[in-house]
C-alpha cells in the first residue's frame, strides 16, 4: 500500500471522531508489515484524561488482534497537519520504533520517522530493564 492510499484511509476514518467539545476530528490508518491496515479516530471523553488519540487507537485496535510488527502510520485532521502527539509518540515506540509517519501540510504528503518526531524514546524490556 503506498503512502497515498494510507492517508485517504486516514481521511475516510476521521469521519468516526468522537470529538464534541474541541472539533478537531483526527483520522489515522496504522499499516502493519504483513499489509493490514487499521483505522482510528480520536475519542472525547468528559473527564478529559479519558481521552484517546486515533493514533493510539488505531495500535489498540492492531495490538488486541495479535499484531505486533508495523511499517506505517497515516494520521489525518482535514485542512491542518496533525502530528503525533508526545504520548502517542512514546506509544508508538514501544512498538515500532522505526514507524513511518504520514502527514499532510498544505496538499502535500509529508514524511516523519519517529526518531525525528522522538529523538530519546525509550522501552523496558521483559524484566523491566531500559532498553533503547
Amino acid at each position: 500500500m503506498n503512502r497515498e492510499e494510507l492517508y485517504k484511509l486516514a481521511t475516510e476514518a476521521r469521519k468516526n471522531s468522537y470529538s464534541p467539545f474541541s472539533g478537531f476530528r483526527v483520522g489515522a490508518a496504522l499499516l502493519t508489515a504483513e499489509g493490514r491496515v487499521y483505522t482510528g479516530v480520536n475519542i472525547e471523553n468528559s473527564s478529559y484524561g479519558a481521552t484517546i488519540c486515533a493514533e493510539r487507537t488505531a495500535f489498540v485496535k492492531a495490538i488486541s488482534e495479535g499484531e505486533r510488527s508495523f511499517s506505517a502510520i497515516a494520521v489525518s485532521a482535514g485542512d491542518e497537519e496533525a502530528v503525533p502527539c508526545g504520548i502517542c509518540r512514546q506509544f508508538m515506540y514501544e512498538f515500532a520504533p522505526d514507524i513511518e509517519i504520514i502527514t499532510c501540510r498544505d496538499g502535500a504528503l509529508r514524511r516523519h520517522t519517529l526518531e525525528e518526531l522522538l529523538p530519546e524514546g525509550f522501552r523496558l524490556d521483559e524484566k523491566g530493564d531500559l532498553n533503547g
